[in-house]
């Protein structure tokens, strides 16, 4: 409720940084005096809240939180940036080097070394890329902008009891521009709860012992709900009249009735495991890879809620594990700028198919409108929004 009140109370007052609003310095700390005594009212300990005493207000937070990328990533982009030969290459090695350490969080949390070791290649590069910006400063600039406040809030101090708990100092406490931290780049309310000692030193530390950040990771995934013995999912090939507009992440199904529509594996060789729930991906289109994907693609979305996300840890983990290449790997595509999916979002709403939020985000809700449209048309519902969708709505 503070929290909100020191919104309020805020002076419409701006400064324009980078071509963006920010508040000025006077409203920030009228902010973090009010952000302080709502800290005391939550039990939080003094001497961590004196210092927010020393926070600055980061403008290029403010920045990189308003603006978003002109163009709207494509899976062909966002996988090949991301699974690649010296990423595969490093990840077995790290696999190698702790082989038995991985082993024993198998054993204890249920989640396999390839899964463990692909999130730590995304998230940080295998902690070459933990980020630089102070925290503090950080999650105290959001926590005093009005369109994230209550949830930023909450993360300072979250941080502010994870440092008082593993009596982190200040100077390490750093991380990327939103606040996340460490080698598996934990908000500090996930670092609070799932934090855990891998190296048994007595502390955790994300940023430096490998083994923390591991058993971590482990522990999170497990907490969240990772199923022991089941994979993330598979690559498949569907036969050739296949009814497109059946894909989706909210449309699971078992796998007998996806074998029964004569869905295989990509060496032919039926879909096993008549118990198990599985949705269609299609993210590149008819021409690119499609997937069944299990509970445990969920999980991962848990952790990011990108399906782009939850398909390269997957995918990753398949490859640094032995796997080869996907059988059909995506097309390369032109990507689409904000503003062209917007336009798509507003004529398929008009159209009569709901794309969810007209916000520029190619989500599941859009993608279940684009293969409705597609299905009514006698189009292959794919799902798939690119240039040719633009013309067939006569966007072009």
């Amino acid at each position: 409720m503070l929290a909100i009140l020191c919104l309020l109370m805020l002076r419409p007052i701006t400064a324009v940084s980078e071509g963006v609003e920010v508040n000025q310095p006077d409203s920030f700390e009228a902010c973090i005096l009010r952000l302080q005594a709502e800290g005391r009212e939550l039990g939080i300990n003094s001497a961590m809240l004196s210092l927010l005493s020393n926070v600055q207000q980061i403008k290029r937070t403010i920045t990189l939180d308003r603006n978003q990328p002109e163009f709207v990533q494509t899976f062909s982009g966002y996988y090949l940036q991301r699974v690649n030969t010296i990423r595969i290459r490093k990840g077995r090695d790290m696999l190698q080097k702790h082989r038995a350490f991985l082993g024993e969080l198998l054993r204890e949390y249920g989640v396999p070394p390839q899964y463990l070791v692909s999130f730590w290649a995304l998230e940080s590069n295998f902690g070459r890329n933990v980020g630089n910006m102070p925290t503090l400063d950080t999650l105290a600039t959001l926590a005093c902008d009005q369109r994230r406040s209550d949830y930023f809030s909450t993360e300072l101090f979250a941080a502010l009891r994870v440092m008082e708990q593993h009596q982190i100092k200040p100077e390490l406490m750093q991380g990327s521009w939103a606040g996340a931290v460490g080698q598996t780049q934990f908000m500090p309310s996930v670092f609070l709860q799932h934090g855990v000692d891998g190296d048994d030193d007595g502390a955790v530390d994300l940023w430096r012992s490998e083994k923390d950040a591991l058993r971590s990771a482990a522990n999170y995934l497990s907490h969240i709900g990772w199923q022991r013995e089941l994979r993330w999912g598979r690559e498949v090939r569907l036969p050739r009249d296949f009814q497109y507009h059946l894909a989706g992440i909210n449309n699971p199904q078992t796998l007998s009735y996806w074998r029964d529509l004569g869905i295989t594996k990509v060496d032919g060789k039926p879909v096993e495991g008549d118990g198990i729930v599985a949705s269609l991906i299609i993210p590149s289109g008819e021409e690119g890879p499609k997937f069944l994907v299990y509970d445990n693609f969920h999980v991962i979305m848990k952790w990011n809620r990108s399906q782009f996300y939850a398909l390269a840890v997957g995918i990753l983990a398949d490859r640094i594990n032995g796997a080869g290449t996907l059988y059909a790997e995506p097309p390369k595509s032109e990507a689409m700028t904000k503003q062209q999916v917007l336009a798509v979002q507003q004529k398929l709403k008009d159209l009569g198919f709901d794309p969810g939020d007209v916000d520029g985000v190619l989500g599941p809700a859009t993608a279940m409108a684009v293969r409705q449209y597609q299905y009514s048309i006698s189009h292959v519902a794919d799902g798939f929004v690119d240039y040719g969708l633009m013309s067939q709505l006569g966007l072009r």
